[in-house]
């Protein structure tokens, strides 16, 4: 069994590690008994992502990458731990498929002239109503 990123890709089970921990905050008389909090471990380094996507992955600036490499995410939101399950994977598909999702270079432009001109329009009468804020002398 695997986990569909999209139609090329795909991640084998045994590279991701999950953890049922306890749930953090208010929750009865269960809290304390039922683990249905979910501990999703990814470790970029070890994994058969392509190159670019390990590079995109760990240049991310997001708090749930170590800095070992490893993805930790917590889901806890639901009561239940299949559906933290299915949250914390639904998490790491998004997380990745951002990764492998290519940046569109941008290609650079001029503004046009008129719009050069209506901008120095615009600058020269908003400096001169300025200009009549200022002192009255006599």
């Amino acid at each position: 069994m695997s986990i569909r990123i999209s139609a090329q890709l795909s991640i084998p089970d045994n590279e991701i590690a999950i953890n049922a921990v306890r749930s953090q905050g208010a929750g009865g008389q269960n809290v304390n008994k039922v683990s249905s909090a979910i501990h999703l471990r990814f470790d970029i380094h070890a994994s058969s992502l392509p190159e670019s996507c390990k590079r995109r992955l760990l240049s991310l600036r997001d708090q749930r990458v170590s800095k070992d490499g490893v993805i930790v995410i917590k889901a806890q939101q639901y009561r239940t731990r299949e559906k933290n399950l299915d949250a914390a994977i639904s998490r790491l598909q998004e997380m990745i498929r951002q990764a492998t999702a290519s940046v569109k270079k941008r290609t650079a432009t001029k503004p046009t002239r008129s719009s050069q001109r209506k901008r120095l329009d615009r600058k020269n009468r908003h400096g001169r109503t300025k200009a009549l804020r200022g002192k009255v002398y006599d």
